[in-house]
């Protein structure tokens, strides 16, 4: 066996084989069934948006480090939360937690504008630049607090969190729509997913998903929960 560093280089076909392999025995054999999700899974190069020495771990059934103590979610999590929010093509999307940007290239296939927060400068710098270099246009990415949301433009039709908070942010709820989804990750040691629906009169409607272990949302989330 060649030592690592003499390996040949990842062919981006081999690459594009593995995306296959992953949407087929990862998610589709696992109940995501929204074709777009789908889609959009074989066709974002998740193994661009993790350090190069990651890059074999891109495809696996596991998160990856993207340093920072932040990580890139396991792919079926990322697809799990995706088909929850039920996009079209026509939403604007916020998202919190953009980590290096992965699943806000999704996003960018899946709806109409992504608003993408992501609180560790370096990272939203690495983010926009990935993001760039695919041409991605239709992704607004400011690096701030998640948790007071995205105050600037009228309400979102979905929100999307990718970092774990203690109780839901109530400016989060204020920026989501009526008739809008928003879908996150909630507690400390035990987590689960939330979908949370806002019914008209701003009634929230919430529902239970599945376990999950995500990294904590910081910034003020740390100091409130």
């Amino acid at each position: 066996m060649k030592p690592r560093w003499e390996e040949a280089p990842v062919s981006e076909t081999e690459y594009a084989a593995r995306r296959a392999r992953m949407v087929e025995l990862q998610l589709q054999r696992r109940h995501i069934h929204d074709e777009r999700v789908l889609t959009a899974m074989r066709t974002a190069p998740r193994h661009l948006f993790v350090p190069e020495c990651f890059r074999d771990l891109a495809y696996d059934d596991a998160p990856v480090p993207i340093g920072y103590n932040q990580t890139v979610s396991q792919p079926y999590i990322v697809a799990y939360m995706l088909q929850h929010l039920k996009l079209t093509g026509r939403e604007k999307v916020l998202e919190i937690g953009a980590g290096s940007g992965y699943q806000t290239a999704l996003l960018a296939q899946l709806c109409r504008k992504v608003y993408a927060l992501e609180i560790i400068s370096e990272l939203a710098a690495q983010a926009e630049s990935t993001l760039g270099a695919l041409e991605i246009r239709n992704v607004k990415i400011r690096c701030a607090d998640g948790y007071f949301g995205w105050p600037d433009p009228a309400a979102f039709d979905r929100i999307i969190v990718a970092a774990a908070p203690g109780h839901v942010p109530q400016n989060l709820l204020a920026q989501l729509r009526e008739g809008g989804r928003m879908i996150l990750p909630l507690g400390d040691f035990n987590q689960h997913l939330l979908l949370l629906r806002k019914a008209p009169a701003g009634k929230i409607l919430r529902r239970k998903l599945v376990p999950v272990k995500f990294v904590p949302m910081t910034g003020l989330a740390e100091k409130v929960n």
